[in-house]
């Protein structure tokens, strides 16, 4: 009965050809994983992926925020079903969590009422003269790495253990609500048990952490951080993860949504301002790396490549327990070589630390 149960909650996913939807947020977060995504499947597995620069945001944040009417988020997913179907490929996948519960809830809303598909296919003609195909198959970019997870593997300049000790590295995954909580069986291991990190940092040499708060939201939920009246209950709801997290000392966080790297990341800048309160080894903050970062670490790429430098938790002291090198001079330098501007400030040493635990906000 568990074996029938686990097997519904896997997925199959393409092997090749797939056409890529960047995500609009993921752009200005951490813009260099999705330069990654593509340089790990293009140049390191030798995939065909079309980085297409038509493409549009899903409009998901306006359609979860009652900005964007039901109606007019379906046409343009239609469109964007229609770039594919026109560039010649079947296989969408999508870098955004948010947009992957967008197209997920849309093919299932076509499937269950018929008659939706046909007045979008209506609409999305009337706008743009354009006809278009459902994908044959729908997948994530965490579900792609964990895909070639052990092809990685294989691949692998280092694996996620201390360079000075030879132990596993603890790791924190974090899985946004959007993947896993509206459509379970959308993601590999459902809402409660989801495998889609946990099986890259096994596959890659660490331990996953498990903690009580491990399956509880970051606190982004679009209203709780767009409305700024709000944003007390997304920092609260992010510090209950990291103060269920820190007994355990994990060594980083890893997160497949782009909205849950932020706040987890930025966050802890916050608190640390607000109280001095910090969560990881020495009173320093618990670096947070997308799974593109991770796996690019992994394979060998310069981590001011992956644009680890984005990152409001200073990023060195896990490169160092990784024997990762690297230039900390070229930490802020652009693509031309020229400053690209430091963060006044970031999570860093905060020495009184260990006098504040119980923290109200």
């Amino acid at each position: 009965m568990r074996a029938k149960s686990w097997s519904d909650y896997q997925k199959d996913i393409a092997d090749d050809r797939y056409y890529y939807a960047r995500s609009c947020i993921r752009q200005n977060f951490f813009p260099g994983s999705e330069k990654a995504f593509l340089e790990i499947l293009q140049r390191d597995l030798g995939k065909d992926i079309f980085d297409d620069p038509a493409h549009s945001s899903c409009t998901g944040i306006g359609y979860h925020s009652d900005v964007v009417p039901l109606e007019t988020i379906m046409t343009v997913v239609a469109r964007q079903f229609a770039l594919m179907s026109e560039a010649g490929y079947e296989n969408f996948v999508t870098s955004c969590i948010t947009s992957f519960g967008i197209y997920t809830e849309i093919l299932s809303t076509w499937e269950e009422f018929p008659e939706t598909e046909e007045r979008t296919r209506e609409n999305l003609f009337k706008a743009t003269g354009r006809e278009f195909a459902k994908p044959k198959s729908l997948a994530h970019t965490s579900d792609v790495i964990f895909h070639f997870r052990e092809e990685i593997a294989a691949r692998a300049k280092r694996r996620l253990v201390d360079s000075m000790t030879g132990e596993p590295l603890k790791v924190v995954e974090h899985i946004g609500c959007h993947y896993a909580k509206i459509f379970p069986k959308s993601g590999i291991g459902g809402s409660e048990f989801p495998y889609v990190l946990a099986g890259m940092i096994e596959s890659w040499g660490g331990e996953c952490v498990d903690y009580p708060e491990r399956r509880h939201c970051c606190g982004f939920g679009f209203r709780n951080y767009l409305v700024q009246a709000n944003r007390g209950y997304s920092v609260a709801n992010s510090q209950k993860k990291l103060e269920s997290m820190a007994p355990y000392h994990p060594d980083f966080i890893v997160a497949n949504c782009p909205g849950c790297s932020m706040f987890l990341d930025k966050w802890q800048y916050t608190i640390a301002e607000m109280n001095g309160r910090t969560y990881g080894a020495n009173g320093y903050g618990i670096p947070v790396l997308t799974y593109e970062e991770m796996a690019g670490l992994v394979l060998g790429y310069d981590p001011w490549e992956l644009g680890m430098q984005m990152h409001q938790v200073n990023v060195e002291p896990l490169l160092d327990r990784l024997g990762v090198e690297y230039d900390p001079s070229t930490k802020y330098l652009g693509r031309n070589g020229k400053f690209i501007g430091k963060p006044a400030s970031a999570v860093v040493n905060c020495p009184s630390q260990e006098f504040i635990y119980d923290i109200k906000l």
